[in-house]
């Protein structure tokens, strides 16, 4: 069907032109024999091989143009000679076949044409659906989106660009992107320009000129209207406060273990003194004199100082986590290196947990402390193998980590504090355990005949039976 002048017309169908063809044709070899005058009504024929034309192959159009010569030549009113006839059959075959075959070209142009016309309309129609989708996307995602041109000018900005910034709604294409995050302003989309795609964080700043930090994924490609540069932005000021509030809690955590652990050893110390001090007391010469007392009063004040027992100094603020996941975080962080030191990491763990309770930042604290230890162990090791390995008993959750190293020459003063012959402070796996004892878990060495092996427990959480406790890709 197709319009023409606001008028519709119907395509018929391949029969339907054959049908009127062959009426055609009959009528005209009627009409033909009717009038037996000196006019022949041959040339009429050209009309119906135009329509067969548009709906037969070549060699049945042949067929149906030798049938009209026959037409033509049976009631033409002139008389019949030999030399003469058969160039005019030759002739009139050539006009009846030249006809058909130009309806045939002309209906095969118009049927590429239709397929063509059909599948650029298809191609459009998702083109237009695709750019409604993406148009969708950029303005419902929350993440800023925004693109800038070869100037530094924002182009094209989502309406989370305009939240994020602090703006109002259609206000930010024009500006410099400079404006708001500089750092961007030095990166050139230019033709001559090496093209970029990495991500940053830098400052910026919103609208009113308060400063935040953002998380930047940018970009730059060439179109034909010049370089541009695209960027999706997120606001990373609360993983910043959350990253030094963590940091700094560490710290103090640290710290306080540390100096438990230096007034141990001061009171070990002091200890010994005083004895030493109770021994010579029994002389009656050095008790009465003033330095030995006053010696016995720095002792006793040292002890008073250091009486401070070794003990945890973080308090139990655990909570439900999902072990699975803080072994994904660890694989993420230790799998680079250890591939780059040639270490094979083996990773046996059920594809089903238990909850467990734990404080999820200092439990991949221990994790990463023991694997780094086993990383610094098999440096230079002939055989490098690390294996990371998960049981599940009734009371709690075992983490294992095996290694392939030499093995430790006093594992009976692995977790004492200040190590000799340590590469840091000698305070790892001090740490390590006291950070897990915290939230009620522990850390533990196990001989084993040929290389290391430390373990993790942890408590399991309540209810870490019931299905919605058990963490696993399938649940």
């Amino acid at each position: 069907m197709q319009d023409f002048f606001g008028f519709r017309f119907v395509h018929p169908s391949r029969t339907t032109l054959l049908v009127r063809a062959a009426l055609l044709i009959a009528l005209i070899a009627l009409i033909d024999w009717h009038f037996e005058n000196n006019i022949s009504f041959g040339f009429l024929y050209l009309f119906p091989m135009l329509m067969v034309g548009g709906c037969l192959s070549p060699l049945p159009m042949a067929a149906v143009a030798a049938l009209c010569v026959g037409l033509t030549e049976a009631f033409d009113p002139f008389p019949w000679e030999m030399k003469e006839g058969l160039s005019r059959i030759v002739l009139t075959f050539a006009a009846f076949f030249g006809a058909g075959f130009s309806g045939f070209s002309a209906a095969r142009s118009k049927r590429l044409s239709d397929q063509h016309l059909q599948e650029v309309e298809r191609e459009a129609e998702l083109r237009r659906m695709t750019e409604e989708q993406l148009d969708f996307l950029i303005s419902n995602t929350p993440a800023a989106i925004f693109t800038a041109d070869a100037a530094g000018n924002v182009l094209i900005a989502n309406r989370a660009a305009h939240q994020l910034l602090d703006v109002e709604k259609g206000t930010l294409p024009g500006k410099p992107i400079g404006q708001f995050f500089p750092a961007l302003a030095s990166v050139p989309p230019s033709a001559t320009a090496p093209f970029f795609r990495t991500e940053m964080e830098c400052q910026a700043r919103r609208f009113d000129d308060r400063a935040f930090l953002a998380h930047i994924w940018f970009s730059t490609y060439q179109t034909m209207s010049g370089p541009r540069l695209a960027a999706v932005v997120f606001d990373a000021s609360d993983e910043l406060r959350d990253r030094v509030e963590f940091n700094f809690q560490q710290i103090l955590n640290g710290s306080k273990l540390l100096v438990g652990a230096m007034c141990h050893e001061i009171r070990n110390i002091c200890g010994a003194i005083a004895v030493i001090h109770s021994k010579l007391s029994r002389d009656n010469r050095l008790e009465a004199t003033e330095d030995f007392s006053a010696l016995g009063s720095l002792v006793k004040g040292l002890e008073k100082m250091a009486g401070l027992e070794l003990r945890q100094t973080t308090r139990s603020a655990g909570e439900n986590i999902n072990i699975l996941q803080v072994l994904e975080e660890l694989r993420i962080v230790i799998e680079p290196s250890f591939q780059e030191s040639g270490i094979l990491i083996h990773w046996e763990q059920q594809s089903i947990l238990p909850r467990v309770f734990a404080d999820r930042q200092s439990l991949l604290q221990i994790f990463l402390n023991i694997a780094k230890n086993s990383q610094r162990a098999l440096d230079g090791h002939p055989r490098k193998e690390f294996v990371v390995r998960t049981e599940v008993n009734e009371n709690s959750v075992m983490v294992r980590f095996f290694d392939s190293g030499p093995g430790v020459e006093n594992p009976e003063r692995l977790f004492a504090p200040f190590q000799e012959r340590a590469q840091a402070s000698g305070l790892g796996l001090y740490l390590s355990r006291t950070f897990a004892r915290a939230f009620q878990g522990d850390v533990d060495f196990e001989p084993q005949p040929t290389g290391s092996c430390f373990v993790v427990m942890l408590a399991l959480a309540a209810g870490s039976y019931s299905l919605e406790n058990l963490d696993g890709a399938g649940l």
